[in-house]
């Protein structure tokens, strides 16, 4: 028995990956972190921040081994990184994150206090740099650009659901007067048509609306936005973290692209065995995969 468990370990040792989270200064990213420190067959998790201010808003992990890389810079430095930390596996939870006009708000209270008028949305920027063409399609394609030249087996990417409708709410945040900017669902569907046509192992995960919720529940998979119809359709951040980490052990998540929302009961199980099972089931249950030919046109990038 002692020869048995010896062999199990030294075999569980020999296939621990190295997994690198870059977003990991957000929300979701730093759940994916958490998860993965505390997996065993995770031999080191690797949060990458953009920079110094990434690191200071990072209150949750106060204690992580946080790597600085400008992950929307330059694909070949990243790449070094890469291979310098041995990264089997990288997580990819960057986004744009829109921030909200002030002013807009004020707009918008005032609409409301006058008789049959409607009233307003709030209006909101991207800051210099964080703009989703620079985040979500520079960012991204360079990332996956740095993964392939890095030999990381397998690459996972936290998207959202929306990318089949350009006329999406979503799409017009931060849009200009003369329809450029915003897109961020358009930019987002063209870095996943890439990992797609790079010929890395890839799992593609587009969740609805986050929520901050306690996570542990149930989820609903399918394609090409079908999800959209139904009521509600958010998901906890926690389970979208628990199904990007899990797709690293599960062969049915390999070269999958689907939608994802929350069922609201709670889960059966925990653990990679129940994982495994479950995982496979449920994208055994989405139709196909994600039909990167339907409506959705890619934005053009602008002029460099």
């Amino acid at each position: 028995m002692r020869v048995v468990a010896l062999c199990l370990a030294l075999l569980a040792q020999s296939t621990a990956l190295t997994v690198g989270v870059t977003g990991a200064g957000g929300k979701t990213g730093s759940l994916c972190y958490q998860q993965l420190a505390a997996d065993s067959r995770v031999d080191a998790a690797i949060p990458f921040v953009r920079d110094a201010s990434s690191k200071k808003t990072l209150k949750v992990l106060p204690d992580a081994p946080l790597v600085e890389a400008d992950v929307t810079g330059s694909a070949s430095a990243f790449a070094a990184v890469l291979k310098e930390k041995k990264v089997d596996a990288l997580l990819i939870a960057t986004s744009a994150v829109p921030q909200i006009k002030k002013r807009s708000i004020a707009k918008v209270l005032l609409l409301k206090l006058i008789p049959f008028v409607k009233g307003g949305r709030p209006e909101f920027r991207f800051r210099p740099g964080g703009t989703p063409e620079e985040v979500d399609w520079v960012g991204q394609k360079a990332q996956i650009d740095a993964a392939k030249e890095a030999g990381v087996k397998h690459v996972v990417i936290c998207s959202s659901m929306g990318g089949t409708q350009p006329q999406n709410f979503l799409n017009t945040i931060g849009q200009q007067a003369d329809g450029s900017g915003g897109q961020i669902l358009l930019w987002k569907r063209k870095a996943e048509q890439y990992l797609v046509d790079s010929g890395l192992t890839y799992t593609i995960l587009h969740p609805g609306g986050l929520t901050d919720k306690e996570g542990g529940l149930n989820v609903v998979m399918d394609v090409d936005d079908v999800l959209l119809t139904r009521l509600p359709r958010n998901i906890p951040r926690a389970d979208v973290a628990s199904l990007m980490c899990e797709s690293l052990f599960c062969d049915a998540a390999k070269g999958r692209s689907v939608d994802v929302i929350s069922a609201g009961t709670p889960r059966a199980g925990e653990g990679p065995a129940f994982w495994d099972g479950y995982l496979g089931r449920l994208f055994g249950s989405a139709a196909g995969n994600a039909d990167y030919s339907k409506p959705g046109k890619h934005p053009t990038p602008a002029p460099q």
